[in-house]
């Protein structure tokens, strides 16, 4: 339904009204100063593109400086906070490797410490022990041999060493484990001036010997079992132990030239045509085989046998019955040796031996002369 023309006359009469009022309140609130006004899109493009500098080849150098130096503010705070993190990384780093080495430090040559921990130390840091006639002393030689021990007495024969009666045993054996380290330092020393050497077949014999006389196998795989059980050693460790072992003994045949000039004289006279029986009666230091000749009391001998050397029995499979050997070092003396017989993979033989001096007998006059100086005090208790 349309409006009746009285109501068409108000409407009209409303909107006059309504514009009115706008036009009021426009004139009534003040415009907006230019200053203030917020710049077109179109406003702002222009500007800013009047504001780009023009780049010509005469001015490329001096726009280039700009730049730099408009970034060379950014770039010195952060060098100079790295040269700061650089500084404080030094400084605990510094800090934490002097607290390592006090610990280390207090541990070993205060305490005594036989724990793992400080024995892969010193595995890694050659810390000394002692000093014997020039030469260092490594702590790690010590340990070696004190965990071995340690290990044997805890494992094989239960000792505790944290007991009473524990401790007092660990602190009688420490002298010695002491002593046996600066020994075959003194070792060492004499191996060199007398060129003495013990290679890695020498080793391996000794190896295979021990496996022949406790029934181990062809190969290292029991024997490794049973190193780890018994004294918690590696196979490779079983091996540095044995080099060193027949290097003391090597050193100590070298030294004793009386008992070397003795066998060589021996081993003339029988080369001579002497009776190999009177020599032994007369010369050999085996009181238990001289009186009957020199002959082996076992008759059936063989790598297995424990009254003949292994090194003399390896001599004697490359011999002829009634032939003579030459003169054999073994781990304590000079042997000379004649095969009687052989039969299926068994010797029968006689012997003369000629004893030298251990080694222990031999430094002693050294290290009287060259006394060890020791970084700790271990004395076996009263």
């Amino acid at each position: 339904m349309g409006k009746s023309e009285q109501e068409v006359k108000r409407d009209k009469s409303a909107k006059r009204t309504g514009a009115a009022g706008i036009r009021k309140i426009r004139t009534a609130v003040p415009q907006v100063a230019q200053r203030f006004r917020k710049p077109s899109l179109q406003q702002q493009t222009e500007e800013a593109l009047s504001n780009v500098p023009r780049i010509t080849n005469e001015t490329v150098a001096e726009h280039r400086e700009k730049v730099l130096k408009g970034a060379r503010k950014y770039k010195y705070p952060l060098e100079h906070s790295k040269h700061r993190i650089v500084i404080v990384s030094a400084s605990l780093l510094a800090l934490g490797l002097i607290t390592f080495f006090v610990y280390a430090g207090l541990s070993l040559y205060r305490y005594h410490s036989t724990s793992l921990f400080m024995y892969r130390v010193t595995q890694i840091i050659p810390f000394p022990i002692a000093k014997a006639d020039g030469r260092w002393v490594s702590y790690e030689s010590y340990l070696f041999e004190m965990r071995r021990y340690m290990h044997y007495y805890e494992t094989q024969q239960q000792v505790d060493f944290n007991s009473e009666s524990g401790e007092y045993q660990l602190s009688t054996y420490r002298p010695k484990a002491l002593q046996q380290v600066i020994d075959a330092a003194y070792v060492k020393k004499l191996a060199a001036k007398h060129h003495v050497s013990v290679s890695s077949r020498d080793v391996e014999d000794a190896l295979a010997i021990l496996r022949t006389q406790n029934q181990l196998g062809n190969d290292n795989t029991e024997l490794a079992s049973v190193t780890k059980k018994f004294f918690g050693w590696s196979i490779q460790d079983l091996r540095r132990q044995l080099k060193q072992q027949l290097l003391a003994q090597k050193v100590a045949a070298k030294l004793d030239t009386t008992a070397q000039a003795q066998a060589q004289n021996i081993h003339a006279q029988l080369l001579a045509g002497a009776d190999f029986a009177t020599l032994a009666g007369q010369a050999s230091t085996d009181a238990s085989t001289k009186a009957n000749g020199g002959q082996y009391n076992d008759g059936a001998i063989t790598f297995s046998s424990q009254e003949v050397p292994p090194v003399v029995v390896r001599a004697l499979t490359s011999m002829k019955p009634g032939e003579v050997s030459d003169v054999i070092t073994t781990q304590t003396s000079f042997e000379i040796v004649k095969l009687l017989s052989a039969e299926k993979g068994t010797f029968k033989a006689a012997h003369i031996q000629i004893q030298f001096k251990d080694i222990e007998t031999q430094l002693q006059p050294i290290e009287k002369a060259h006394p060890p100086k020791r970084f700790i005090t271990v004395k076996a208790p009263n």
